[in-house]
């Protein structure tokens, strides 16, 4: 079972219509105040910081190249191949690798293990924008990749989120000029209910090691001038030894 070409399309679209330039999109800020902070988290937890790092969902690569300064070897992966060529374009020097990767499909994640062995991974704010039916499978293909040695860091909007986004949708005004492309390519953020992060890794064979609350830092800004920061959790997972 794969994703649906229409979710598959509006992420191509979405890709496509997107600026080159870092911060163009809503989610795309800078890694000093995103993979900086949930590294600082993650690390201490990561049982052979040697193994390969996955960037899973990782767009235009911003965090992927963060993170490719700081481990071994890096994979930026994502199910849009506009979003890859907007990562490879922003990384001439070929800082990490890139790979388009359906992470629903069981048998991508099994061939990709196979290639990379068990990985650590960093996956930030994609389970709530994929089909609530695809949300197990998807965290079935992180326990598959992270096999038997690696840990998964995953951040997501809380339940607390969404009434901060239905607010931005519904202003007078119109939603913020970098929101409004989400929801025009029909890829508007889904909720996820705050326990059920935890049910999908368990149910996947995976224990969660540490979880906390931390903002996720968007890059656009209110009508006060403040940067809009979105309610999220964090979880790292992973078999214990």
């Amino acid at each position: 079972m794969s994703v649906t070409n229409r979710y598959r399309e509006a992420w191509e679209g979405f890709w496509r219509e997107a600026p080159d330039e870092q911060g163009a999109v809503f989610w795309d800020a800078e890694p000093a105040l995103t993979a900086a902070r949930h590294l600082a988290l993650f690390e201490a937890h990561l049982a052979d910081p040697g193994l390969p790092m996955l960037d899973l969902g990782c767009g235009n690569g911003t965090q992927t190249r963060f993170l490719a300064d700081r481990f071994r070897k890096v994979v930026g992966a994502d199910l849009s191949a506009a979003a890859l060529d907007h990562a490879r374009r922003a990384d001439p020097a070929g800082q990490a690798a890139y790979r388009l990767f359906d992470g629903v499909e069981k048998s991508e994640a099994e061939t990709l293990h196979a290639e990379l062995g068990d990985v650590n991974i960093y996956m930030r704010g994609v389970l709530h924008q994929a089909e609530p039916d695809d949300r197990q499978l998807m965290v079935n293909g992180i326990a598959t990749l992270v096999g038997e040695r690696g840990r998964a860091f995953l951040v997501e909007l809380s339940e607390a989120a969404k009434p901060v986004l239905l607010g931005l949708a519904q202003s007078p005004s119109g939603p913020p000029p970098k929101l409004a492309p989400i929801f025009r390519h029909g890829i508007a953020p889904g909720e996820v209910a705050d326990a059920s992060v935890p049910e999908y890794l368990r149910s996947a064979g995976l224990t969660v090691l540490a979880d906390g609350e931390l903002p996720l830092v968007t890059t656009e800004y209110g009508p006060d001038g403040t940067r809009i920061e979105l309610p999220s959790r964090w979880v790292v997972a992973g078999r214990r030894a």
